[in-house]
Parts: C-alpha cells; structure tokens; sequence
C-alpha cells in the first residue's frame, strides 16, 4: 500500500517542479522554478542527495510551498496567466496587423490552447477588440469555474 502510494505521487504532474533525467551529466532529480512578481526563484532536489527520488520529490514540494508563502505568492495548482506581452495590455487577446484582426487565446480547462480572432475589417477597431475581450473574458471564467 505505501509503496502505491509513492509511486502514484511519484506520477503525478506538480506544478513548476519538472523532474530532471541527464545520463549524460548523471543528473537525476527535481527542478523546482516559482516565478512570483517578474523574478524567479528556482532549486535543483538531487535524488542522491536526498535519499532518493521519491524523497528528492518531497523536499522539492515542500521547498515550493515554503518559498511561495515567503513571498505571498497564493498556492494553487490552477494555470494563472498573469502577463500581457501583446501590446494591447489585455492578457490574451493581441493585434494582428498584417491580418488586420485581434487575435484571441486562452488555456481551456482540459490545459489545450483555444484560439480564435476578431476582424477589424467587418466590427471596425474598437468593437472588434472589445469583442475579442469579452471572449477572452468568457473564455477564462469557463476555465475557472470548471476546475473549482
């Protein structure tokens, strides 16, 4: 029964720890990466040095729990996306100016890209990318209230 138990914590996904195989390099452990305000803070869990991988999992949880309640960061397993590299400040939703339309994007809640645009030439600028916006709106609050 325990060893049940282990190997299935062992085979679960845990969010922003990644396990590390190199034969190469004979590195084997847990990459742990929490980014919280523009910084990351990131540590490698050897197995070798924690007693094995089973274990090297557990100190890597556990360093993730504490370093995110160090920064205030909320601990959830949920997919935020928290910034806006499109240039029109909305997360998600970007200008396409070549295609002349606003392009939307969002994670759906089975973790699958969901994209679709907005023609500016058919809604004109403004109500097309308010439209996009009210789709991405749509789109987010679906994610989140399926995985609550």
């Amino acid at each position: 029964m325990e060893d049940e138990k282990k190997q299935k914590i062992l085979l679960e996904k845990h969010k922003d720890i990644a396990r590390i195989d190199q034969e190469s390099k004979r590195t084997h452990g847990w990459y742990v990466r929490v980014r919280f305000l523009g910084k990351t803070h990131s540590k490698f869990f050897s197995d070798k040095k924690c007693g094995g991988r089973y274990s090297s999992l557990l100190s890597a949880i556990s360093w993730r729990d504490k370093t995110e309640k160090k920064l205030g960061k909320v601990r959830t397993n949920k997919h935020m996306v928290t910034v806006s590299n499109s240039g029109t400040g909305v997360v998600g939703v970007r200008l396409n100016e070549k295609l002349n339309r606003y392009e939307v994007s969002w994670v759906t809640h089975q973790g699958k890209q969901g994209k679709t645009s907005v023609s500016i030439n058919k809604h004109g600028k403004k109500a097309a990318f308010l439209r996009a916006c009210s789709i991405r709106q749509e789109k987010e609050k679906a994610r989140l209230e399926y995985s609550s």
